[in-house]
C-alpha cells in the first residue's frame, strides 16, 4: 500500500503542528509491515493514527484488512461493527460478509453482500458462499457471469462446482467450450479425475490422479517448494487416489496408503479427516475401539451449546456430506463398542447440525435397534416419513426392515405398501408376498400378485417383467388351492409368450379342474424322442423302471436292447508288462514262493510251537471255580466220616481237623510272602 499524504489535513485546536507528518509518518510505516506480512504490527500503528484521527478512513480500512491477514476475524468483525455503531459514512459490507464467511455464518455473509456493487470481487465471494451452502446451480450461474472478466484460473472452481452440483457429465463440454486441457495444472487434472469418479470411470480417473501428483510435484519444486510442504498440498490427490483403488476392489493397497497417511501426519485437516474416515469404512466394526481413538483425534466437545463438533475448525473445511459421513461413522462405532450412553448423546445433536437429512433418524432408530426397543424405532420412522413425505422412502425401508427383524409382518407389508414407485418391481413383490403369507393373510399376498401383474400389462417398455410375474403368481395360487385362477395365468402365458413351461403347468394344473382342456392342450406338447415304443399299460403293471445307460433318457427298449447287440466289444490293448528295477527278465532267477501271500499258520512249511506240559498243571478256568470243587471234596469226605460213626464223639474232632485243612488248603494259593520264604528255609 502506497504511503497516504495529508495535504488537506489542518491542525486542530487540541492537535499539534506536526500532526500531518506525523501521520504520513505512520502510513508509512504500515505499508512497510504489510510489504512484510508483519500484520500485528501494522495493526498497532493503524491504532496508533486513529488515536490522532479516529475518524481515519484509510487507518480502519488498513486495520481491518491486516487483521483480516492475521487470521483475526473475531477482531476485524468487531471492529466493522464499532464503526456501524459509531454511524460512520463507511461502508465496509465486502469485509463484513467475508468475516461473516470465515465465521461460517453464510446465510448473513450473503446477506452483506446483497447491498454491494456486483463486481467481480463481490461475485467471487458470493460464489464461494454458495458453494459452501451446497447451492450449486446457483453458484454455476454466478460462474457463468465471472467468465467475462477473464478471471486467471476460474476454470478450476467451474468444473469443481460442476461436480458437486451433479453435473460431471457437463465437465468436458465445459472443458472444450473454455478451450483448456485436463492437464493443464495439478488442480485441474485433480478436479477431472474428481468428475470421472462420479460417473464411475475409476481407472481413467486414476490415470488423470497420477498426472496430477506428477505435475504437482514439478510444479511446486520449481517454486522452490520444501518436499514436507509439497506433500501436505498434494495430501487430497494421495487420498483421492487411494479411494480410487479401493472402489477398483485394491482394498489391501488402499489400507495402506490410508494408514501411511494417517501416520506420517503429512496432510492438510480435511485430507487427514477423510483418510481416517474411509479407513475406518474399510476395516469395518473389527477394532471398533482403535476407530475411536482415530476419530478423537478430528472430534472434541464443543464449547457452543453443541454435544460434539469437528477440532481444529474442520466444519469449515469439509462438505456436509463428508462431516455427515464422519459423525455417522462414530455413532456405529459406538453402537459396536456398547457405549449406548455416547451413542444416545450424539445422536441426540446430530438432528441440529444437518437438519436437511434422513440419517439422523435412521441413527436414532438404530441406537433404540440395538437396544432392544424395536417397537420405538418403528414409531420414529414412522412418524418422519409422515412428517416428510419427499424423504420417506429411505425412512420406510428402513421402518421395513427393522419391523421384519422383529418378527412384525404387518408392520413391515405396510411400510412396503407406502412406497408407490417400488410396488410393482420382482424383489418388492416377492417380499411383500412372504410378508403377507407369514402374517397369514394369503388373499392380501394374492392381492399382490394380481395388483403387479396389472401394472405390468400396462407397463410399456423393453424390460418388461410381466413373464415372471404370472408365473410366480401361477405357482402361488396352485399351492394355494386356487387352481382354476391358476389353470388362467398358465393359459394367457401359453398364448401370449408360448412359453413351454407354461404349457406344462397348464396341462397339470387343467389336469384337476378340466380334464378336457387338459386333453387338448397335452397335445400341443413334443412327443418325446424314442416314447413310442413303451407300452404304456404293461409299464404301469410293473413294479418299477430300472435304470439303464443313457442318464435317465426315456427311450424305446427295443431299440436298445437292438442297438446294445450291435455294439461291438471294444478290443483290450495289450501292454508291455513293467518289471522292477534292476530285473532281468532273461534270467530271473528261482521263481517266488507261491505261498508267500498266505497267512503263516496256512503255509505248508508252518509247524506250531511246541505246548509247555507244565502249563496243563495250571488251573483254567474263572475265578473261584477251584475253590468250589476243593470244597465240595472235603465236604464229601465229612458226610462219608459221619456215616461210619455216628455215636463216637471223636468224629466230631475229625469232622473240625478236616474243616481245617480245607481252610488251609483255600488260603495257599494267596499267601504271604513270609509264607514263601519259610518253604524256602523248609
Amino acid at each position: 500500500m502506497a504511503p497516504k499524504s495529508k495535504e488537506k489535513a489542518k491542525p486542530s485546536s487540541s492537535s499539534p503542528s506536526h500532526a500531518p507528518a506525523a501521520i504520513e509518518d505512520l502510513f508509512s510505516s504500515i505499508n512497510r509491515h504489510i510489504q512484510r506480512s508483519e500484520y500485528e504490527l501494522a495493526v498497532k500503528v493503524a491504532d496508533q493514527v486513529l488515536a490522532i484521527d479516529p475518524g481515519d478512513e484509510d487507518a480502519l480500512r488498513c486495520k481491518i484488512v491486516a487483521l483480516i491477514k492475521a487470521d483475526d476475524i473475531d477482531r476485524a468483525l468487531s471492529t466493522i461493527q464499532a464503526s456501524e455503531k459509531a454511524k460512520r459514512p463507511i461502508d465496509f459490507g465486502f469485509f463484513k460478509a467475508y468475516c461473516l464467511y470465515r465465521q461460517n455464518k453464510l446465510e448473513e455473509a450473503l446477506d452483506s453482500l446483497k447491498s454491494q456493487e456486483r463486481n467481480s470481487t463481490t461475485m467471487l465471494l458470493e460464489s464461494q458462499i454458495l458453494y459452501r451452502l451446497g447451492r450449486m446451480d446457483a453458484c454455476m450461474d454466478v460462474y457463468q457471469k465471472l467468465q467475462k472478466f477473464k478471471i486467471e484460473s476460474l476454470e478450476i472452481n467451474i468444473v469443481a462446482g460442476l461436480i458437486l452440483a451433479g453435473r460431471s457429465s457437463e465437465v468436458q463440454s465445459t472443458m472444450d467450450a473454455l478451450r483448456v486441457k485436463a492437464t493443464s495444472s495439478f488442480e485441474l487434472a485433480y478436479n477431472t479425475a474428481c468428475s470421472l469418479i462420479e460417473k464411475k470411470q475409476y481407472t481413467e480417473a486414476e490415470h488423470y490422479l497420477l498426472s496430477a501428483r506428477r505435475i504437482g510435484q514439478e510444479t511446486l519444486m520449481e517454486d522452490n517448494w520444501a518436499d514436507d510442504e509439497i506433500e501436505i498440498e498434494l495430501a487430497p490427490i494421495s487420498v483421492q487416489l487411494a479411494y480410487v483403488r479401493q472402489l477398483l476392489g485394491h482394498t489391501q493397497e488402499a489400507i495402506e496408503s490410508y494408514t501411511d497417511i494417517v501416520n506420517r501426519n503429512l496432510a492438510d485437516d480435511s485430507s487427514l479427516a477423510v483418510a481416517i474416515n474411509n479407513l475406518i469404512a474399510l476395516k469395518g466394526p473389527k477394532d471398533a475401539s482403535d476407530g475411536l481413538r482415530k476419530l478423537d483425534r478430528l472430534i472434541e466437545k464443543g464449547s457452543d451449546g453443541q454435544s460434539f463438533q469437528l477440532a481444529r475448525g474442520q466444519d469449515l473445511k469439509l462438505s456436509s456430506k463428508q462431516r455427515e459421513a464422519i459423525y455417522t461413522n462414530r455413532v456405529l462405532l459406538l453402537l459396536h463398542a456398547n457405549r449406548l450412553d455416547q451413542a444416545r448423546e450424539l445422536v441426540a445433536a446430530l438432528p441440529g447440525m444437518f437438519p436437511d437429512s434422513v440419517m439422523p433418524m435412521l441413527l436414532q432408530a438404530a441406537v433404540f435397534v440395538r437396544e432392544n426397543k424395536a417397537g420405538k424405532a418403528e414409531e420414529i420412522l414412522g412418524q418422519f416419513a409422515a412428517r416428510f413425505p419427499e424423504k420417506s422412502k429411505v425412512a420406510l425401508l428402513a421402518r421395513a426392515q427393522v419391523a421384519a427383524a422383529a418378527s412384525h409382518p404387518q408392520i413391515a407389508a405396510e411400510s412396503l405398501a407406502r412406497i408407490p414407485d417400488i410396488q410393482h418391481m420382482p424383489a418388492t413383490v416377492a417380499t411383500l408376498v412372504t410378508l403377507k403369507m407369514r402374517d397369514g393373510d394369503i388373499d392380501g399376498a394374492a392381492a399382490v400378485l394380481d395388483s403387479a401383474i396389472n401394472w405390468w400389462s400396462n407397463a410399456m417398455g423393453e424390460d418388461n417383467k410381466l413373464n415372471i410375474i404370472m408365473h410366480e403368481a401361477a405357482s402361488f395360487k396352485l399351492k394355494n388351492g386356487r387352481e382354476e385362477e391358476a389353470a388362467s395365468l398358465y393359459e394367457e402365458l401359453v398364448k401370449s409368450h408360448q412359453s413351454v413351461e407354461a404349457l406344462v403347468g397348464l396341462v397339470t394344473t387343467a389336469a384337476k379342474v378340466d380334464v378336457e382342456k387338459a386333453e387338448a392342450y397335452e397335445k400341443q406338447l413334443k412327443p418325446l424322442a424314442g416314447l413310442k415304443g413303451v407300452d404304456v399299460e404293461s409299464l404301469e403293471k410293473t413294479s418299477g423302471a430300472t435304470r439303464v445307460e443313457g442318464g435317465g433318457r426315456v427311450v424305446n427298449v427295443e431299440a436298445y436292447e437292438e442297438a446294445k447287440g450291435k455294439v461291438k466289444s471294444k478290443k483290450k490293448r495289450k501292454r508291455k508288462p513293467k518289471y522292477p528295477k534292476g530285473f532281468d527278465p532273461a534270467n530271473p532267477g528261482p521263481p517266488p514262493d507261491p505261498e508267500r501271500w498266505l497267512p503263516k499258520r496256512e503255509r505248508s512249511s508252518y509247524r506250531p510251537k511246541r505246548k509247555d506240559k507244565r502249563a496243563a498243571a495250571q488251573v483254567r478256568g474263572s475265578q473261584g471255580a477251584v475253590m468250589r470243587e476243593k470244597h465240595e471234596a472235603s465236604a464229601a469226605n465229612t458226610n462219608s466220616n459221619i456215616s461210619n460213626s455216628k455215636s463216637s464223639q471223636p468224629a466230631a474232632a475229625s469232622s473240625k481237623g478236616s474243616s481245617h485243612n480245607m481252610n488251609s488248603e483255600q488260603s495257599k494259593p494267596s499267601s504271604s510272602k513270609s509264607s514263601r520264604k519259610k518253604s524256602r528255609n523248609n
